[in-house]
């Protein structure tokens, strides 16, 4: 697991989206915007009710994710004032998390974070968990000097 700075580790946690990218067996790369949640040391995304063309077990990033589970994602910010700007790239490894105290964890944080799922019945819904391996960030505003 990957060690994040300060300005990282706010910006995971209060973010409201990201990107998130997957490939299949042949590398094929598959990217989707996501919303997620950030315990301090796991990334989780949830696969809710929206509306979707096929089932939650079939959905290409979750068909993804069991043949090659290294994935991205990118959380960013963008201002026409690009002093503003600031992005933050997540590698690591994902797995599907069917039931579970971590998946119950991952729902209950969800729901702190965004109040739409307190009124989705997602319970029973699997979670995305990332563990990330590497982070790598930039902003438009340096740091102050020393």
């Amino acid at each position: 697991m990957t060690e994040f700075n300060t300005s990282q580790l706010q910006a995971l946690s209060t973010a409201r989206t990201g990107h998130l990218a997957t490939a299949d067996a042949n590398g094929v790369p598959h990217v989707i915007p996501v919303c997620f949640a950030f315990d301090g040391e796991r990334i989780y995304s949830p696969l809710d009710q929206k509306p979707k063309r096929t089932s939650l077990r079939r959905l290409k990033r979750v068909r993804n994710i069991l043949d090659n589970p290294s994935v991205a994602l990118v959380v960013d910010h963008y201002e026409e004032d690009w002093r503003q700007l600031w992005y933050i790239l997540v590698t690591g490894a994902a797995e599907i998390l069917e039931t579970g105290p971590e998946q119950s964890s991952a729902i209950a944080l969800l729901r702190e974070k965004y109040p739409q799922y307190r009124e989705m019945d997602i319970d029973q819904n699997p979670v995305i968990g990332i563990t990330p391996a590497s982070a790598v960030s930039w902003s438009g505003t340096p740091p102050p000097s020393p």
